[in-house]
């Protein structure tokens, strides 16, 4: 992790920090903070990249402004996670679309949903596109199977790809070490799944000011296993065609539709209630310039639920052919965007939770 200003600020702000000491029951970070006396470029992209931004150090302080040590926790790991994900990204180059990347994500977005929509009116006579089509294959008769697959799987592959390389160089950076520890991988794996380090201190966060609140953590949820549903479902389909050679669309009692709906829905409330809580949360501890970047995921995100289930209730309409095309631009502008956007945050933050769990159980082993 190269030297820059934010790296500087967030090493003056863990050396008060770790003078103080005052939130050290709070998150995973204070007591990852604690086992060192002095706070390499590293170790501030770990100590960030720990950090799941619940405020709750924040309203705690006595240091925060007006004070003169101007100590604000949350926005400086902020901007120093961005950072780190533009460090460790690859290709190399690509690090600059970190930059306004809420610009960014919204361009692709709609020149992708240009490209796939304009590309299927095209291929079509208009009474095909707009026509209604049912049975197996009903989707392939619009957008051919050869083209959603290799589209979906380069762009996807290269995405993994991306994102795999981007962690791995992050470890390398976090220390290292062997990944495959049982007893660590677990506890960071149950650290991943219940998002524990969203309670803060244990009550919650401090979303809308000093008020604790649980439902960022809720939200959070909604979102990620909305999103693992949503993958489950595509797995399944997959199965179905590729080895059962049952084509799609399938009965809504099918499972591939039942978990897709269910995952669909509850991202929607997700990315509903993250919005909600960007828009009526206190500005103070949050970063200005990253805004857009959030927003920008959590509405593609959205409307990629949205137009999956509105997909779903009009397939055997008339509209089939636009929401189809719609969706499938959503879907690829997520793909593409995936390692270069918001989205890494969850990767690296798992990767911080494991070596913070292999950290721990060193640091317990020494002193017991």
């Amino acid at each position: 992790m190269r030297t820059t200003e934010a790296v500087e600020e967030a090493r003056r702000v863990m050396t008060v920090c770790n003078a103080c000491r005052y939130c050290e029951g709070f998150c995973a970070v204070f007591p990852a903070m604690e086992l060192r006396r002095v706070f390499s470029n590293a170790d501030l992209s770990y100590l960030a990249n720990l950090c799941h931004g619940c405020r709750d150090c924040y309203y705690a302080c006595p240091y925060t402004p007006p004070h003169e040590f101007g100590i604000n926790v949350p926005r400086t790991f902020a901007e120093l996670r961005m950072e780190s994900y533009a460090e460790y990204s690859w290709p190399g180059p690509m690090a600059r679309m970190f930059r306004r990347n809420g610009l960014l994500v919204s361009l692709v977005t709609v020149l992708s949903i240009t490209l796939v929509l304009v590309g299927s009116m095209v291929w079509h006579r208009p009474h095909d596109f707009y026509g209604v089509h049912l049975g197996p294959g009903a989707f392939y008769a619009l957008i051919p199977s050869w083209i959603m697959l290799s589209v979906a799987g380069g762009t996807f592959g290269f995405a993994l790809l991306a994102l795999c390389v981007g962690a791995a160089r992050f470890w390398r950076d976090a220390g290292g070490g062997v990944f495959w520890r049982p007893r660590p991988l677990l506890r960071a794996l149950g650290d991943i799944l219940t998002l524990r380090n969203l309670g803060g201190g244990g009550q919650g966060c401090n979303d809308r000011g000093e008020g604790f609140s649980r439902i960022r953590r809720r939200m959070h949820h909604a979102l990620f296993y909305g999103f693992m549903l949503t993958f489950a479902s595509t797995c399944v389909a997959a199965f179905y065609e590729h080895v059962l050679g049952l084509l799609a669309p399938y009965p809504f009692f099918s499972p591939p539709v039942l978990l897709g709906t269910a995952g669909g829905i509850s991202m929607v409330i997700g990315c509903g209630g993250l919005l909600w809580i960007h828009a009526s949360g206190d500005r103070e501890p949050a970063a200005p310039g990253l805004m857009g970047s959030d927003l920008a995921l959590l509405f593609l995100l959205l409307f990629t639920a949205a137009t999956g289930l509105l997909l779903l209730a009009l397939r055997a309409t008339g509209a089939m052919g636009v929401l189809l095309a719609v969706h499938l631009g959503f879907v690829l502008s997520l793909f593409l965007v995936m390692p270069y956007s918001r989205f890494v945050h969850g990767i690296y933050r798992a990767a911080a939770l494991v070596r913070n769990a292999i950290e721990q159980q060193a640091a317990n082993r020494k002193n017991g």
